[in-house]
């Protein structure tokens, strides 16, 4: 399943995965705003992309291949690598979301993940359509 996944969707399944992943973690920030103490939590997106890329390309040279994501060395999901944001101006509780910053990237992570989403879509179609000799 993971050669297949790699040469039809290339990077894209585990792009996905890793928005959703960012995606999570601002909206949990967003939510703890107000909550005393709460260290913002944050991923490098780039960080784990490039985590991904390898691990797909050390699986293609003998190494053990996974079927899902979750097993262990498996996918992208494996290669998230989580950090704590450093606040430009920490709040007097000890609470480090800033929330104007999380919802630029909330906002910004959405229209990635959507891109993606879209072009996921649309490469399931095409291979529909070659499926059904149109």
């Amino acid at each position: 399943m993971s050669i297949i996944n790699d040469r039809l969707l290339g990077i894209h399944d585990d792009a996905l995965i890793l928005q959703e992943r960012s995606l999570k973690l601002r909206a949990e920030n967003i939510a703890n705003a107000d909550t005393p103490g709460y260290k913002a939590r944050v991923m490098s997106f780039d960080q784990a992309m490039e985590a991904a890329l390898q691990t797909k390309s050390s699986s293609q040279t003998g190494r053990l291949m996974t079927e899902d994501p979750r097993q262990i060395g498996g996918g992208a999901s494996s290669s998230i690598r989580e950090g704590f944001s450093v606040p430009d101006a920490p709040a007097l509780d000890g609470n480090t979301v800033d929330v104007d910053k999380e919802r630029v990237g909330f906002t910004q992570d959405a229209v990635g993940y959507q891109t993606t989403l879209s072009f996921l879509n649309s490469r399931v179609a095409g291979i529909k359509k070659a499926l059904s000799g149109q």
